[in-house]
């Protein structure tokens, strides 16, 4: 029986320490490729310092993807090892390469997938403001059971976050055009005027099929409702009534 010297461990304790398990150690004592050193007085066999470090070189030619045969190569001819250690990290570092590839490739998928789903309460919040939510449910209030509700949430039930960014830059700059014509003194019978008004109505189509009656109602409806008029007004003092009569003159126009 061998006195033990120096620090000793267990099968139990070098497993801990060095995160593998108790079978893998057995297998390694099995094959000749790491036996413990040393036995205990109670017979135990132990692992000494030396042990240990010829482990912890196994753990890292296994972590770097040596098979065990080239481990025992390895470490019975250490004069190879870096050469082997060579080779080796430049095939991680192709690895790593291809790793880094694939990460930007689903990155990117993630990107679409994510772009591609509708857009959230917060997001139309974030775009429309605080009020959207509380617009949205007055609407449905007043409008549920109408046919023209029901296309628009139809057509835009699946709408992106990007889908309504494009419907507020719309709304901006058919709001501009109007502005635009009022600030040059063009009357809303003007070709400027009307223009603004087709543009307001080609914003409409994106949600139902607006005809130009339609387009009239709701263009009466911007001076007939307080909330309505207050909202175009706040744009340009005066302009809920610029816009009516700017949709009416292009009805005109388009139906003769």
């Amino acid at each position: 029986m061998t006195e033990t010297t120096g620090v000793t461990l267990t099968v139990g304790q070098v497993a801990e320490r060095f995160g593998v398990t108790v079978r893998t150690l057995h297998h390694y004592d099995e094959i000749g490729l790491l036996s413990p050193s040393e036995r205990s007085n109670a017979g135990y066999r132990l692992y000494t310092e030396e042990d240990l470090t010829r482990l912890q070189h196994v753990v890292v030619y296994r972590r770097l993807g040596f098979a065990l045969e080239d481990v025992a190569m390895l470490l019975e001819h250490p004069e190879g090892a870096v050469e082997h250690l060579r080779r080796q990290r430049t095939a991680v570092l192709q690895r790593l390469g291809e790793m880094r590839d694939l990460v930007t490739a689903i990155d990117r998928a993630l990107e679409r997938e994510m772009s591609n789903q509708p857009a959230t309460p917060d997001e139309m919040k974030e775009l429309f403001g605080e009020g959207f939510h509380d617009a949205q449910a007055e609407a449905e209030e007043r409008w549920g059971e109408t046919d023209a509700w029901h296309q628009s949430q139809e057509r835009t039930k699946g709408y992106t976050k990007a889908d309504w960014e494009e419907v507020k830059a719309e709304s901006d700059r058919t709001h501009q055009a109007f502005t635009d014509a009022m600030d040059a003194g063009e009357p809303p019978t003007s070709e400027v005027a009307m223009d603004a008004a087709e543009l307001h109505r080609a914003s409409m189509q994106r949600f139902y099929d607006c005809s130009y009656e339609m387009h009239r109602g709701l263009a009466d409806m911007y001076v007939s409702d307080p909330r309505f008029t207050a909202t175009y007004d706040e744009i340009r003092p005066g302009m809920a009534h610029y816009v009516r009569d700017a949709i009416h003159a292009n009805a005109d126009r388009h139906q003769g």
